[in-house]
């Protein structure tokens, strides 16, 4: 493990946005776009050192645009297919997938990363 290296930190927005609520699916994009400015605000609480965030977004709120502090990619089809190969290509690097998606959590750990669930993110 590359320890000189930023934490990655790759965010499931989907299952993130999805685990509260508060009427997110009538506005899909801007509920993800709620949770990058959180991120970029707040970082992910609990996590010393330096880290990189990544929010990986799929279907309606494709297109949803970086900020400093927390790079989006728009998943090109399965997010869940996307994280997996964001974890493949981080090498030794740590990665931290946050998500709660079990069968992701699996695909994940297998290369190498730890998980933790959505309540990990600033609500």
């Amino acid at each position: 493990m590359n320890d000189t290296a930023a934490l990655l930190v790759i965010v499931d927005a989907a299952n993130v946005v999805g685990s509260v609520p508060d009427g997110w699916w009538r506005d899909r994009r801007g509920a993800a776009e709620r949770l990058r400015d959180r991120l970029a605000a707040d970082g992910l609480p609990g996590r010393t050192g330096p880290v990189e965030i990544v929010l990986v977004v799929e279907g309606a709120a494709r297109g949803v645009e970086s900020v400093p502090g927390v790079r989006v990619e728009s998943a090109p089809g399965s997010g869940d297919d996307h994280m997996v190969a964001l974890v493949a290509a981080a090498g030794d690097r740590a990665v931290l997938v946050v998500t709660a998606d079990r069968e992701l959590r699996r695909r994940v750990a297998a290369l190498g990363a730890e998980c933790t669930g959505p309540r990990s993110v600033p609500r």
